[in-house]
């Protein structure tokens, strides 16, 4: 797995990049809901998209 990585601001303290993954581009900052498998599959997917 490859991944670029682009950082596309850094006035002041703020920082924005964009990471592109074989699913697609990510702009940062964001919030990414990350946990185990059993976590994810405990929530629905709705519930997931509102986060």
């Amino acid at each position: 797995m490859s991944f670029d990585f682009a950082v596309e601001a850094t006035a002041g303290s703020a920082r924005a990049a964009r990471f592109e993954t074989p699913h697609g581009a990510v702009q940062s900052p964001a919030f990414m809901a990350v946990g185990t498998l059993a976590t994810v599959k405990a929530l629905d997917p709705q519930d997931l998209r509102d986060m």
